[in-house]
């Protein structure tokens, strides 16, 4: 296989491998490139939050309704709903179709 002209293994990742052509326009790959920095800093911030609430009800005592990441989202089936940082009067899901589709908007 040939290597595009156009990666010349400059950019952190870059060998030689692109079916796409994502990159073959400098400017749309700059522009790749910067929201590709954004994206990991929101995926971060999201690592961030699966842990926090573990180690806070854990090591400090601070009491969430579920501190496990991938159990949290099952109390929106519970009498109560799910209310977001333990306020009901911020943002309160009884209804998982609602919640949904208030994401994808």
């Amino acid at each position: 296989a040939d290597t595009p002209a156009y990666l010349s293994g400059e950019f952190p990742g870059d060998y030689g491998w692109d079916t796409a052509g994502l990159s073959a326009d400098p400017e749309t790959f700059k522009k790749y490139r910067e929201l590709e920095v954004i994206h990991a800093r929101w995926a971060l911030l999201g690592a961030l939050g699966i842990v926090t609430p573990e180690l806070l009800s854990t090591y400090s005592g601070v009491k969430f309704g579920e501190p496990v990441w991938f159990k949290a989202g099952a109390q929106i089936f519970s009498d109560g709903g799910l209310n977001y940082l333990g306020n009901p009067s911020l943002i309160h899901a009884s209804n998982i179709v609602a919640t949904l589709a208030v994401q994808v908007i």
